[in-house]
């Protein structure tokens, strides 16, 4: 352990001092402090801390301000009726539900990209203008999914009076509002796709009663034709066409 400590030290006294040469050849670096208060934007070094930060939070705003929330529940709770464990695999719904958010929000997002991402690279437009007509653009694709009792239950605890006007409602109010509409209308989905699969359940366990076998699994026996009703229904392609057409409104 001591010779480690050595070892350490001496590793670092080394790279102190490979390090003064280099120190003393840098040129002058001039801060120019006036340049974090310039009220038209910020420095280079300053929008580029602000973008790395923006990354980590990519995430969470494709989850919560897209159609990946309703997406992926749908197709977690496909996977659940059918009873087939974990096939398709969690990296295959990820992917399939991303795509798919893609798909769904590219209009969206080249509405952005024309009205406020490129003026603001044309210089045309401050960063706070960009982000403002920016957000406009996902709000107004959040209220098409949204419903009023979940809006309403937000404004009430933010004490934000009610507006007919959806533009004057901040973004911190809409998105928790879309999260759990989003939620109800999946579940309602998720609700629809289990009927079918039940059915053939209470089938299948009446059978085995009425043939006395008390031992056997009725998932065993109903899986093969679950997969065989789906596949015979084309269900992938049933739901994803169902999924794209609540999209759109």
């Amino acid at each position: 352990m001591k010779k480690l400590k050595r070892f350490f030290l001496l590793s670092l006294g080394l790279s102190l001092l490979a390090a003064v040469p280099v120190v003393a050849q840098a040129p002058d670096i001039n801060i120019d402090v006036n340049s974090f208060f310039q009220p038209t934007g910020f420095s280079q070094s300053i929008n580029l801390l602000i973008s790395l930060a923006g990354i980590s939070l990519v995430p969470f705003f494709l989850v919560s301000t897209t159609c990946f929330l309703r997406i992926v529940i749908v197709l977690s709770m496909t996977r659940m009726a059918l009873a087939t464990q974990q096939s398709p695999p969690n990296t295959v719904m990820i992917s399939l539900a991303m795509f798919l958010t893609i798909f769904i929000m590219t209009p969206t997002w080249n509405e952005i990209n024309v009205n406020a991402v490129d003026p603001y690279r044309a210089g045309s437009i401050s960063q706070m203008e960009a982000f403002e007509i920016g957000s406009q653009s996902f709000k107004k694709f959040m209220l098409k999914f949204t419903r009023e009792k979940d809006l309403l239950l937000f404004l009430e605890f933010s004490k934000i009076p009610y507006t007919e006007n959806y533009d004057d409602i901040p973004i911190y109010v809409l998105i928790p509002s879309y999260i759990i509409s989003e939620l109800r209308t999946a579940f309602q989905i998720g609700f629809l796709l289990f009927v079918p699969f039940l059915v053939i359940d209470l089938i299948i366990s009446n059978i085995l009663l009425s043939l006395g076998m008390f031992m056997l699994s009725p998932a065993m026996i109903s899986l093969p034709f679950k997969i065989l009703l789906f596949v015979l229904t084309d269900g992938w392609n049933l739901i994803i066409r169902g999924l794209l057409v609540s999209m759109q409104r």
